[in-house]
């Protein structure tokens, strides 16, 4: 068995606060003249079936790139897991690959590890490992963990990586490619992504 690109739904994280930015839309913040978002939309439309952008501000401009825009389903600002949740409810596929956007440099054969991975060890979720940390927000997941995703928010749940383990998510190497998953998160950071690329 293996996973079809068709069988997965692209979903770019872009809800939160950037708090470490200054309060500012990670998405839409600039880098070397686009929008972070666009590079996350280049990287991940030749990898899925179908893209959602995850945003709960400024929807009306990431809808402006053709594809669907979800706000959190519930919570307010809860992080990732809230986005991935309200990606699950939404997608018509069977999995959800996740990225956020604020990581302009995200490989071409992604969702393709992943989901050899998921495959291979008969999993519900894949994520990206680098040097032996995971990466919770760079997973794929089978749309089939929303109602437990559900019930864990309800209770208080907000660290992706600790749900994550709990379901035995398989953690796939990318440790040659730690650039590739560089996330901007502060003035300094984006400061020094402009001299790449």
């Amino acid at each position: 068995m293996e996973i079809a690109t068709r069988d997965i739904t692209g979903v770019i994280l872009a809800g939160g606060r950037g708090s470490r930015l200054g309060g500012a839309d990670k998405g839409l913040v600039p880098l070397r003249g686009r929008p972070l978002v666009e590079y996350a939309i280049d990287a991940l439309r030749p990898q899925v079936g179908a893209l959602l952008i995850s945003a709960n501000r400024h929807r009306d401009i990431y809808a402006s790139y053709g594809y669907p825009v979800i706000a959190d389903v519930m919570g307010d600002y809860d992080g990732p897991l809230a986005g991935m949740l309200s990606a699950m409810r939404a997608a018509g596929t069977a999995y959800i690959l996740t990225t956020p956007c604020d990581a302009p440099s995200i490989p071409a054969d992604l969702a393709r590890r992943l989901a050899e991975a998921l495959v291979s060890n008969n999993a519900v979720a894949s994520a990206v490992s680098l040097q032996g940390s995971l990466q919770p927000v760079f997973a794929l997941l089978r749309c089939s963990l929303a109602g437990d995703l559900e019930k864990c928010l309800k209770q208080g749940e907000r660290g992706a990586g600790e749900w994550l383990r709990r379901h035995h998510v398989v953690p796939v190497d990318f440790s040659g490619a730690t650039g590739e998953f560089v996330n901007i998160n502060t003035p300094q950071e984006l400061l020094a992504q402009q001299h790449y690329g």
